[in-house]
């Protein structure tokens, strides 16, 4: 843990892994966080104030964290990646490179963003989901690369979202079919 800056007022468990710097710049974490056992932090990773992450957390290179971000067990930022503030990934969530997760964003145990439109081990362009402002990813639902899910939109459970979702709209199904937001779901995310 040598390797990690850290604002005041963090809590950070003996068993948190900096892997080696090498050419990066070591991890920055701002103030008051709570950092438990088994995450993993890797160099150029710069995190705002208040986060708090589950057990065995990875956060890979050159992924940006907001402030009150809250990262649930088993959770992976695989790198590359932006988290808005008050963003809130709960058990098991995987992020990919090159995925853009907005504001008070709510992600369900176990969602799944995908970046790779053919994953047949060849090269190809990655490119990651965009999700607006205060969208809500139900447990076990997937979002395809490319994927635009707009502002205060909703992901029920178990979907997979196949195409942009435009803002204030439900997608549910496989393949994700878009119907208006319920007035019960039509709300911001709040922060605690």
């Amino acid at each position: 843990m040598t390797d990690l800056r850290l604002g005041d007022g963090c809590v950070v468990d003996d068993t948190v892994d900096v892997p080696s710097s090498g050419d990066g710049e070591a991890p920055r974490i701002g103030d008051d966080a709570t950092v438990r056992s088994g995450t993993i932090i890797y160099p150029d990773v710069v995190v705002g104030d208040g986060l708090q992450t589950g057990h065995h957390v990875v956060v890979r290179e050159q992924t940006v964290v907001g402030d009150d971000v809250v990262l649930g067990t088993k959770t992976v930022l695989d790198g590359r990646c932006e988290i808005g503030d008050g963003a809130s990934l709960q058990t098991g969530v995987y992020v990919p490179p090159y995925s853009d997760v907005g504001d008070r964003v709510f992600l369900g145990p176990n969602a799944v963003l995908t970046n790779d439109p053919y994953p047949l081990r060849q090269d190809c362009d990655l490119v990651g989901p965009t999700l607006g402002e205060d969208v809500s990813v139900g447990a076990n639902a997937t979002i395809l690369p490319d994927v635009t899910v707009g502002d205060r939109s909703f992901v029920a459970a178990g979907s997979v979202v196949t195409e942009d979702v435009p803002p204030e709209t439900l997608a549910i199904g496989v393949p994700a079919e878009h119907r208006p937001l319920p007035p019960a779901l039509d709300a911001t995310n709040l922060q605690e």
